[in-house]
């Protein structure tokens, strides 16, 4: 293992077991985001402690948390001991979380019922429809977060396999990249059955101005011809081949969320309802938005940052990258799902950005 041999990694690094190169600790202008209520603290201090060991002790980067009730005492302590950056939290104002006053409440109620019967997915929940229209148009509007150019999403019981071998948003700011995702997957399409007619709509609306169809990604979220040896396998009633990236972990850049071709392309699903009549996620909405309006290579899959949010996971697979970084888990197990039939990745590969080896200095 000592011999001067190029061992198989993830970054194609000649030397995947020295350490001797040390962390610079300047930091970029960005924060740890998570939203999260009061009752959630335990999940809170678990995914924080994760992230702290393998990353975060060594840059102290700001923790923002964000809240639709004010956050009580115990809560503030308990992860302020917990972080080692500063932390900050903020009341979300009621116009930015509750449902607007516009939405028919009796078409409302109705979907409510009808998808709780059929037993979707949140499906009969007023507060997740809330959040997922937050996550979708409303969090990078927050007055505490105007500091800042880049955003880390973490939510509560999620754990971080293995030590981050450089700063994400180094590697972003320095790349030039928007976007950036860990894990991409199949959605439910029972909760979003309007949604590609809505961006259908959206693109004949505005003619496609704020588009780019020679450099975006708008293969990945709609071609469904073969990736390797098959057809994907999940079916759809739509354009739209429902992958999308999983935004329970996300790394983005704030002003692309601010820029006036997302804010048009989110108030213009908005006005259609469909995050209270359906159940439209942040995640499709966050990946048709940055397949529509980023060129494909400003979006970056961080293959080497082992993940997990139930009921799935992804593990680097090169054996001394998980050496290197210390990673705690098996690039094997059926939860890792990166070549799993219900993921999009192969097709990241294929109409994204491509697969390629990264080397970058941290």
């Amino acid at each position: 293992m000592n011999q001067t041999l190029k061992l198989s990694s993830n970054t194609y690094n000649d030397e995947p077991l020295n350490k001797t190169k040390g962390i610079e600790n300047q930091r970029e202008n960005a924060t740890l985001l998570m939203l999260v209520r009061n009752w959630e603290l335990s999940g809170a201090l678990r995914s924080m402690r994760s992230l702290e060991d393998r990353f975060n002790k060594n840059y102290q980067y700001d923790w923002t948390f964000l809240n639709d009730v004010p956050f009580d005492q115990e809560f503030i302590e308990a992860t302020t001991a917990m972080a080692s950056g500063r932390t900050q939290y903020a009341l979300i104002p009621a116009e930015d979380w509750n449902r607007p006053s516009w939405i028919n409440e009796t078409l409302f109620e109705e979907a409510l019922q009808l998808m709780e019967e059929k037993n979707i997915l949140y499906g009969g929940s007023k507060s997740y429809r809330n959040m997922c229209r937050f996550n979708s148009g409303f969090f990078f509007r927050q007055k505490i977060l105007d500091p800042y150019d880049f955003y880390f999403r973490v939510e509560p019981d999620v754990e971080y396999f293995c030590d981050f071998p450089y700063d994400p948003f180094k590697v972003m700011r320095q790349n030039n990249k928007k976007y950036g995702f860990v894990i991409t997957m199949y959605e439910y399409e029972d909760t979003i059955p309007s949604l590609w007619e809505a961006v259908e709509e959206y693109l004949e609306e505005t003619e496609s101005a704020d588009v780019d169809m020679e450099s975006n990604a708008f293969g990945f979220v709609s071609n469904f011809d073969f990736i390797g040896k098959s057809f994907g396998v999940i079916d759809s009633n739509s354009g739209y081949n429902l992958c999308h990236f999983w935004t329970n972990f996300e790394i983005g850049d704030l002003n692309f969320f601010r820029s006036e071709k997302y804010i048009r392309f989110f108030e213009y699903l908005d006005s259609k309802g469909g995050f209270y009549y359906e159940r439209w996620g942040d995640a499709p909405v966050h990946s048709i938005a940055a397949s529509l309006l980023l060129k494909k290579d400003e979006i970056i899959h961080f293959d080497e940052l082992g993940y997990k949010h139930m009921p799935f996971g992804t593990c680097p697979s090169a054996y001394y990258l998980r050496l290197q970084q210390r990673c705690l888990c098996d690039s094997n197990h059926p939860d890792n799902i990166d070549l799993n039939v219900i993921s999009c990745l192969r097709r990241w590969w294929k109409d994204g950005s491509g697969k390629y080896f990264l080397k970058h200095d941290s």
